[in-house]
């Protein structure tokens, strides 16, 4: 699995609450970036895009929550569908 999958599997297995207590958390952390990038003060302006697609993650998964159509278990039983269907 790549990071991204990594990340993102460990995202959805977050209970709602916690999913929204690090929504805060990274917007937190994109805003005091793009502060640093009108100052010149950031290094790396990629850390900005990273933590922009870090929030979509995110507020995708919450969204997917709220219209059903994604629940923890349900997640960790499409995770494993799609390493069979991999696999056979």
């Amino acid at each position: 699995m790549s990071k991204t999958q990594d990340a993102l599997t460990k995202l959805r297995d977050l209970p709602a609450d916690e999913l929204r207590t690090a929504l805060a958390r990274v917007r937190d952390e994109l805003f005091r970036l793009q502060l640093g990038r009108h100052t010149n003060q950031v290094a790396s302006t990629a850390e900005i895009t990273s933590k922009r697609r870090e929030v979509a993650r995110i507020l995708t998964i919450l969204r997917a929550r709220d219209l059903g159509k994604e629940t923890q278990g349900a997640a960790k039983s499409a995770a494993k569908s799609r390493r069979t269907k991999k696999e056979g």
